[in-house]
């Protein structure tokens, strides 16, 4: 019969599980970091608040000399014979061009505009008391009275100083956009110098051309659906006969540079004139119905087919955007804010700490989206290798 070694040790018995669960301790060090990075978001924004004379022209320039770059390449692709200089320098005169027509037809078209709604005075003080008196209300007081209460003689140096300011940005803008297109030869050589490995260095251009990518399609694709909104528009004004229809059209279509805010200005705006010009309501309401037609076949139908899949980005992210840059760069911000977005969702979605930050930012949970040839990068560059366009 065999025997139990004598010098055997005992198996202890197991420790007994504790009444309560002990309490993870938080690190501090991770207390630190959320506290740092919290801080360095609020000091970033009140620097661009606070330099955002400064850095308002110089984003415009940027994004002026993209849509020049993106001309001037489609130039080259259509006639591959064109010399790199003639096609940039024609994308530069177009460009320009077509800036400056519509700004002198806005400015031009304002004066008869302002003129004409000085004489609507009577018809608004009419159609207010009509519709006062549907809703129940006591009828306000005359147009012209609540004018001169307003004593608008007061905020006459504050329109001037404001064109002013919009001319001397106009100036800068275009300064900075000589200086960028003057200097986009160097480009190569310093990326060569900041990133000496080629594996660095193809990474960043992969960056580089994903961000160029994202903004020129949206640009793109802004401007061709805001032509299809503004000539739509200008027929369904035209054929009811709305006083300065042209005016209204290239308003609309600048407008349309704007998410949200634009399409709701392309709506409402021309149909509350229309019922002040026409002695009926009908064809104020039916314009109204119309311009939301064209907004809404454009925006639902037009707009998706032509984005597709380069410009992932959640609509909740463009309204916040909207609202971001807005209350920090004003009128500009609005019109950079869905580039801007974009921008800061692709470069988020190359490093590992901050790629949650860009998947909330993205529609359907891949950032990367595609690039110029239709290659998705889900798992790509750092990630691993890009998988075919699906």
């Amino acid at each position: 019969m065999a025997r139990t070694p004598a010098n055997k040790a005992a198996t202890p018995p197991a420790p007994a599980a504790p009444a309560h669960p002990v309490a993870t301790p938080v690190r501090p060090e991770g207390i630190g970091r959320n506290a740092l990075v919290i801080l360095a978001v609020i000091a970033s924004a009140a620097a661009l608040y606070w330099m955002r004379d400064i850095l308002t022209p110089l984003a415009l320039a940027m994004f002026l000399a993209i849509m020049i770059d993106s001309f001037a390449r489609r130039l080259e692709h259509h006639w591959p014979r064109l010399p790199d200089s003639v096609s940039l320098l024609v994308a530069i005169v177009l460009s320009l061009l077509i800036f400056g027509v519509t700004l002198v037809v806005v400015a031009d078209r304002a004066g008869g505009f302002i003129g004409q709604l000085v004489g609507y005075g009577p018809k608004i003080d009419d159609l207010i008391a009509r519709l006062a008196a549907m809703v129940g209300f006591q009828t306000p007081p005359p147009l012209t009275q609540m004018v001169d209460d307003l004593n608008p003689a007061k905020y006459v140096g504050q329109v001037a100083q404001g064109l002013q300011g919009v001319v001397s940005d106009a100036v800068f803008v275009l300064i900075y956009l000589g200086f960028i297109i003057a200097s986009r030869r160097g480009f190569k050589r310093k990326i060569v110098a900041l990133f000496p490995h080629n594996q660095e260095r193809t990474d960043a251009l992969e960056i580089f051309n994903r961000i160029r990518f994202g903004v020129e399609r949206y640009l793109w694709v802004q401007t061709i659906t805001g032509l299809m909104i503004g000539g739509g528009s200008w027929l369904a004004m035209t054929a009811v006969g709305l006083d300065n229809a042209l005016f209204w059209a290239f308003l609309i279509f600048l407008a349309s540079y704007i998410p949200i805010i634009g399409g709701f200005i392309g709506i409402v705006f021309p149909a509350l004139f229309g019922l002040v010009q026409f002695e009926t309501l009908w064809q104020g309401f039916v314009l109204l119905g119309v311009l939301y037609a064209i907004q809404f076949v454009v925006g639902n139908i037009v707009t998706p087919r032509m984005q597709g899949d380069s410009l992932n980005i959640d609509p909740v992210v463009v309204l916040l955007a909207l609202a971001l840059w807005g209350a920090l760069w004003g009128l500009p911000g609005m019109f950079l804010s869905t580039p801007l977005a974009v921008m800061a969702m692709i470069i988020l979605a190359e490093f590992e700490g901050s790629r949650w930050v860009a998947i909330l930012m993205s529609e359907n949970g891949d950032p990367q989206g595609i690039d110029e040839g239709g290659r998705h990068r889900r798992g790509s560059g750092r990630f691993g290798k890009a998988d075919g366009a699906s």
